[in-house]
């Protein structure tokens, strides 16, 4: 007899190991099907699954109706808050660790405004009042309706209230919920990730941008197929869903104490509220947040960790990636060329200058960076024309062509210098021949330098215009010959301004005709636009610097450690800041340069 207990209690161990193996190739196959599909963007992705979530909600609030109508309805005297003392004067201990698995029940409610990135303010505050809390306070409500009358039913409470009618439907739909919660956890991933980046506290890394009307709606690849893999790894090792929920319930309440803390400070430092009443939101609301994480932390040896692992993960490539980015553009900053020295240099610029056009991308906007140097010491002469590239990403889908470029002079008309900020919205396609690129930059060059000779020319004159005028107003004055008439030379200015009319525009227009009528005769622009086409014959070369980053010698053995191997690594490893363009290799020259922070 004994052997067939052993061998019926092993055929039991073995079908539950082969249906928990099936479960978890099941949902490794789901996460597959999840992380496959974002490409597509947040837009289609939640078209497909908006009927399905809207069917989740009414589910939930029809299954929950019915539970309370049939079961027991006297359970809607939850609602009163005293029965959260009689609740915890009852079970004490046990009642301070019940509220780690409450957390679980607001969890998909703290992600859903995680997504601000792709939806707004007023559509996640309609969907959660009207939608999201009702329901799930019906179906919460029905299952303890249900446990009125069935308490053994607790494991597996949700299933076990469903109607046998509608069982397999609703397995399919919650199957389905569970992907579109996934989804929003994801496309908040991606939004945090992108955030972090324009902060300067993440790596580079490829941004595409799935929606050409919400900037928020994007998908990050590197950061998908590593959440994908985590995923994966994570189901494969627990194989429960009783630690994978401890892990989350840790995660979701040190999200909710972060965001209590960071409205805290936008509420005294933007919003200047009150000092009282802006320490009685962390008061109230931390409180309650505290004791939730003291309930959860004891989760921490039962997979609460993984989230703990991760965070500290994170923030170690967040702050050496911050850290060492700081010191670089520090040091870029200091070690920037002087104005006073670029003038010792005269035009020449202590070196031969031949024809062509010399393109050099940094990302200062100001200034002349200190790698120019290199090229000047490096190269046994320099371009004709020099144009300092920054490319700068705007919040706008598209920048029109002739609004990507801005250009202003960095030295003297003699010097042929300019700095030019090429601005691009985050849908403008940047792979671009280099010969469309180089076409569009002087167009636009040679549109700043003839606005600029306008701007000129219309300034010189009217300042002549003004002395003219003033000089004669000061003979009138003196011809007067008493007092009187002193106070009437501004009235009788303005009277002949008023009589003069349209004559004011003639002798104006008869002032300018040298430089703002014939802009084309102006010497010196001709000359200079002659010298760009000139330079733009001679082709063009794309200067493009290597900027490494050393811990000085002196330094201290981390600082070592964080700057020459860490930071290192990420920035060999990460997307390049500079142009991205299809530039042949013979165009090319490039210059290293070692910062020492």
């Amino acid at each position: 007899m004994q052997p067939i207990m052993n061998f019926g209690t092993k055929i039991a161990q073995i079908s539950l190991v082969l249906s928990i193996g099936a479960v978890v190739v099941v949902s490794i196959i789901i996460l597959l099907g999840l992380f496959s599909i974002q490409q597509f963007g947040t837009g289609k992705v939640g078209f497909m699954f908006a009927p399905v979530l809207a069917l989740w909600f009414f589910s939930l609030g029809a299954i929950g109706i019915y539970n309370l109508v049939k079961h027991d309805i006297s359970v809607l005297k939850a609602l009163n808050p005293a029965y959260i003392y009689f609740f915890f004067k009852k079970n004490s201990s046990a009642a301070w660790s019940a509220l780690g698995g409450c957390v679980l029940c607001i969890t998909g409610a703290e992600a859903m405004f995680a997504d601000l990135g792709h939806f707004s303010v007023q559509s996640i505050q309609i969907a959660f009042t009207c939608v999201v809390f009702p329901c799930l306070l019906l179906a919460y409500m029905g299952q303890a309706s249900y446990l009125m009358k069935y308490p053994d039913s607790a494991s597996r409470i949700f299933y076990d209230s469903v109607p046998e009618s509608l069982f397999w439907p609703v397995f399919v739909i919650a199957t389905l919920a569970a992907m579109i919660a996934s989804q929003a956890m994801i496309s908040a991933t991606f939004s945090c990730v992108k955030q972090a980046m324009a902060l300067g506290c993440f790596p580079r890394l490829k941004i595409v941008h799935t929606s050409r009307k919400l900037m928020g709606q994007i998908y990050i690849p590197i950061i998908n197929y590593f959440l994908m893999i985590m995923c994966i790894i994570v189901v494969s090792i627990f194989r429960s869903t009783t630690d994978i929920a401890n892990a989350y319930g840790i995660a979701e309440v040190g999200v909710m104490i972060v965001s209590t803390t960071l409205v805290t400070l936008v509420m005294l430092l933007i919003w200047r509220t009150n000092l009282f009443l802006a320490l009685c939101f962390p008061l109230v609301f931390g409180s309650i947040e505290l004791i939730y994480l003291s309930a959860v932390l004891s989760k921490i040896l039962e997979g609460g960790w993984v989230p703990l692992a991760f965070a500290t993960f994170f923030l170690c490539v967040m702050y050496t990636w911050n850290y060492g980015s700081v010191l670089k553009y520090q040091s870029e900053v200091r070690e920037k060329i002087s104005m006073d020295f670029m003038l010792e240099l005269g035009s020449t610029l202590g070196t031969v200058r031949v024809p062509g056009i010399g393109l050099l991308y940094n990302e200062l906007v100001q200034g002349v960076p200190s790698i120019f140097g290199q090229f000047l010491l490096s190269l046994p002469a320099i371009h004709s024309t020099i144009v300092f590239v920054c490319i700068k990403y705007v919040p706008v889908p598209v920048v029109p062509q002739e609004e990507r470029f801005l250009f202003r002079r960095v030295c003297p008309k003699d010097y042929h210098m300019f700095r030019c900020v090429a601005r691009y919205g985050y849908k403008d396609v940047r792979k671009e021949g280099h010969h469309v690129f180089e076409q569009l930059l002087v167009e636009s060059l040679e549109k700043f330098l003839r606005r600029e000779a306008q701007d000129l020319a219309i300034e010189s004159n009217l300042n002549e215009y003004f002395d003219d005028v003033s000089e004669r107003s000061r003979d009138s004055g003196a011809a007067g010959g008493d007092g009187t008439d002193e106070l009437r030379v501004p009235l009788m200015h303005d009277r002949r301004l008023e009589d003069a009319g349209s004559s004011i525009s003639e002798e104006t227009s008869s002032a300018f005709p040298s430089s703002v009528m014939s802009l084309d005769e102006d010497p010196s622009l001709e000359y200079e636009l002659s010298a760009l086409r000139e330079a733009m014959d001679s082709g063009f070369t794309y200067l493009l610097a290597h900027g490494d980053v050393r811990a000085k010698k002196n330094s201290f053995f981390l600082k070592k450690l964080v700057i020459n191997y860490f930071y290192a690594f990420l920035r060999k490893n990460c997307r390049a800041g500079a142009a991205n363009m299809s530039v042949p290799h013979m165009n090319i020259l490039q210059v290293g340069m070692t910062y020492m922070v």
